[in-house]
């Protein structure tokens, strides 16, 4: 298990910017990963109403379910647990919760995890590079019939990060932009089919 404070920026990126930056950067198809993630909330939206997110993270070599609470606007506190393929298979099919620090936190908030389930599947190809101090992840994302591309930079230091990631958009001309994180884009384009 693991907790930390996850600071990070972003912003959406158009294609055409994503393959220019993958091309300035060098990256290789090697270094693109695929990530897996299934979302969890409760009927009632418990977590949604946290500003809080739950999520199954499936890599080719590991699965993690993590839970992102809002602490400011670029911080959230991360609680993650190790899962087995076993453990993550039934999670997603409602049967228990076998995260216990996860689940830890969740009592805390009052979260009944007995009535999470899954809402969603989002994809991504991530790619993760250091840079200035911090990590540099440029991110294609697929969904329902959605797919979208953005950058991240993630950080140890708020205003440092702040600075850096405002220089990078400047110096590969990229327009800055309120950018939700994930689960929200993915919930807003599940409103959007159900609507």
């Amino acid at each position: 298990m693991s907790q930390q404070i996850e600071i990070e920026f972003k912003n959406f990126l158009t294609k055409a910017h994503y393959e220019q930056l993958l091309v300035e950067f060098n990256v290789t198809e090697s270094q693109i990963h695929r990530q897996i993630n299934h979302y969890f909330d409760t009927p009632d939206s418990h977590l949604k109403n946290l500003a809080s997110g739950l999520r199954i993270r499936i890599f080719s070599h590991a699965i993690e379910c993590t839970l992102k609470e809002k602490s400011s606007t670029h911080q959230h506190l991360e609680t993650t647990d190790s899962l087995t393929r076993e453990q993550a298979d039934e999670m997603l099919a409602g049967k228990s919760l076998p995260a216990p620090e996860v689940s830890k936190r969740l009592q805390h908030l009052h979260v009944p995890s007995e009535s999470l389930q899954v809402f969603g599947t989002l994809t991504t190809d991530r790619v993760e590079l250091p840079y200035k101090g911090g990590t540099l992840v440029f991110d294609h994302s697929f969904y329902l019939q959605c797919d979208d591309y953005e950058v991240e930079y993630e950080t140890n230091d708020e205003t440092l990060g702040k600075n850096v990631f405002e220089q990078f958009l400047t110096e590969f001309a990229i327009s800055p932009q309120q950018t939700p994180k994930k689960i929200a884009r993915f919930m807003a384009a599940l409103q959007g089919q159900k609507g």
